[in-house]
């Protein structure tokens, strides 16, 4: 199930493809091909690394067995400078249930770790699931890189909040994902925050489910855990209390409940903050076809720090 690619070896991976793609090096090793850090972070994308993770994972698995859930820690920022190697262990076998870790290795060090378990689906067995919300169609919404280039030609704008935008709109250009802002903000009387994207893999084929999990797994780490420090009202590119200064993850955990969506067409991306303090926040996700079907849930946490110096701290972003 290795990812194929016709691969120009684009620094920024602007197809799906040649972000995932990894290289058998061993019956269970393998070694990345492509990594991408976004503009301004702190180094490679997370969403990336979970996803070359998991389809090291799966070259190890039976194909009879579908992944249905997976759950990591991002252990220190990796570097787009050397090759991350992951190593593949099968912890369990089953006549039902496989389960795997992966360890993700650069310069000697673990930088991040993986926990996946596949299924034999179970179609026979009885299903529920919550209602999509009703939300503007993808064709009624704006893409991404459109919304930040019309805010950037705005009237008197500061030079470097123009240059931002206009470094974001060309990420989004570049990037292999598509995103549209279905509905914004939407506050609920018991204080809930929800924020809801459409999401898709742009120009792909129909890939197999196996591999399509993998790129649902990739952008579900988009936007994500940037709902606790908008929840909190926290604000980028400035100073004070206010303010955002830093946002990092730390874990992601995702449950797959369908085996044949297409990441080629929108995925509704539903988040939620329910909490945030001492420093770090939760987020919650739920993803929906255009149809209404939900395909995945998903979690996670990460530093979400407001600028204010602790008593001990050498400052509101100090190391991890």
């Amino acid at each position: 199930m290795e990812a194929s690619t016709n691969s120009m070896n684009q620094v920024e991976h602007a197809q799906i493809s040649t972000a995932l793609e990894v290289e058998r090096l061993e019956v269970n090793l393998f070694r990345s091909k492509e990594l991408w850090v976004p503009t301004r972070a702190r180094g490679v994308f997370g969403g990336q690394v979970i996803s070359q993770a998991l389809v090291s994972a799966t070259n190890c698995v039976d194909p009879a067995f579908g992944l249905h859930s997976l759950h990591c820690y991002f252990l220190t920022s990796a570097s787009p400078a050397t090759p991350i190697v992951y190593y593949v262990e099968r912890l369990r076998q089953g006549r039902s249930y496989v389960t795997c870790s992966v360890k993700a290795v650069q310069k000697g060090s673990l930088i991040f770790i993986l926990m996946c378990s596949f299924q034999k689906p179970e179609p026979w067995q009885p299903s529920h699931q919550w209602t999509m919300p009703v939300v503007p169609s993808p064709a009624e919404c704006e893409l991404q890189e459109e919304t930040f280039l019309r805010m950037s030609k705005a009237e008197k704008l500061d030079p470097k909040v123009k240059e931002f935008l206009e470094e974001y709109a060309a990420e989004r250009q570049r990037s292999p994902i598509a995103i549209k802002a279905a509905k914004l903000h939407e506050v609920f009387k018991d204080g809930t925050v929800r924020y809801m994207y459409w999401m898709q893999a742009k120009n792909i084929p129909a890939y197999e489910p196996h591999f399509q999990k993998c790129i649902l797994s990739y952008l579900s780490d988009l936007s994500f855990i940037g709902t606790a420090s908008r929840t909190l009202g926290l604000k980028s590119r400035s100073r004070g209390p206010g303010a955002l200064a830093m946002s990092s993850t730390i874990d992601h955990s995702v449950w797959f409940y369908n085996n044949t969506f297409d990441c080629g067409d929108w995925l509704l991306y539903v988040m939620t903050s329910p909490r945030t303090g001492s420093g770090r926040g939760i987020v919650h996700g739920q993803l929906f076809t255009r149809q209404g079907t939900l395909v995945a849930a998903t979690t996670q946490e990460g530093v979400v720090r407001a600028d204010i110096r602790g008593p001990s701290s050498e400052g509101p972003a100090a190391k991890l």
